[in-house]
């Protein structure tokens, strides 16, 4: 049985990194968006203030561009660390989802901490006060997480304004979360209360030491951890890395088209797909291609046969 804990264990590292290259691969084929026009744009530094744009500037074309990267990366972590968005327009939802994401940050570091503990440990080097402080991470990932699943679960099936929006999948997930973090506190109040058995076990992943492990629970909290890790990028929780392209491509995506040979390809490709809507506004032009659509004007007179 701790073979097979061992083989699932790499297992669910090839896959979740190749879950997630997946991903970003596929958006990157995906045909260009639709610009959404969402202001303020932080990178517009002052403007972002009022919500202005590079294009309130007399002749914007000829000039430069200044972008400010400090502000991207203030809202980012506003967004990160504090879930912002949610805090300012749904501030009950925010005491429950808050908690959950924070455990799971701490979770991620938790496991960051093992891993370097792993090293340090085959290395040989003393890591006394590391293994204080991935202890008091991984508790306090456990217990957030854990409150924070529960609440989430309990607020989509009592709630009817969410629960109308909530699918099996929803339930389902947060399911997998409680019981799997639930495991780990049950792992760490009877069986590793100081993660020795936990760094352990990385330790032998890392150096491929597939030596047996004696407690059935701490198999079970890595099998449910493992099936979990690899369960999350397939899922649409791949939000915790793929909002990257949601904020910058999209949200903040506002680069001019101006002699710029790579846009202008996307969107003769984007024009060139054929139209499949069936609103008669659209189909009922008789158009095949979008540009035949951008370009036909519907108020336009009618053209007249010439004569001979």
């Amino acid at each position: 049985m701790s073979l097979l804990v061992y083989m699932i264990a790499y297992l669910t590292v090839i896959v979740f990194i190749s879950a997630v290259l997946y991903r970003f691969i596929s958006y990157l084929r995906n045909p260009m968006h639709i610009r959404w026009e969402l202001y303020p744009v932080p990178h517009e530094g002052k403007r972002a203030s009022y919500g202005g744009s590079y294009m309130e500037e007399v002749d914007w074309w000829k000039k430069p561009r200044k972008k400010s990267r400090i502000n991207e990366l203030k809202v980012m972590a506003e967004e990160i660390m504090l879930l912002k968005g949610v805090l300012d327009n749904n501030r009950p939802l925010w005491y429950l989802t808050y908690p959950f994401h924070l455990g799971l940050y701490l979770l991620g570091a938790f496991i960051a901490l093992l891993v370097v503990g792993a090293i340090a440990q085959i290395a040989g080097v003393s890591i006394g006060p590391l293994t204080a402080f991935t202890k008091l991470i991984g508790v306090a990932g456990f217990i957030l997480g854990l409150i924070g699943a529960v609440g989430l679960f309990w607020r989509r099936f009592a709630d009817s304004s969410i629960r109308n929006y909530s699918s099996f999948e929803h339930f389902f997930n947060l399911s997998l979360f409680i019981i799997t973090i639930g495991v780990g506190i049950l792992t760490w109040l009877f069986v590793d209360p100081n993660f020795n058995m936990a760094g352990t076990f990385v330790a032998n992943l890392i150096s491929f030491n597939l030596a047996p492990i004696k407690s059935q629970l701490f198999l079970v909290q890595i099998l449910l951890a493992s099936l979990l890790i690899a369960y999350i990028p397939l899922t649409h929780m791949s939000h915790f890395f793929m909002k990257y392209f949601l904020y910058h491509d999209i949200r903040w995506g506002d680069e001019p088209n101006v002699n710029n040979p790579a846009t202008q390809a996307k969107i003769a490709a984007v024009l060139n797909y054929p139209v499949t809507w069936a609103a008669p506004h659209i189909a009922g032009h008789g158009k095949h291609t979008w540009a035949e659509v951008a370009t036909f004007n519907p108020a336009a007179e009618p053209e007249k046969p010439k004569k001979e």
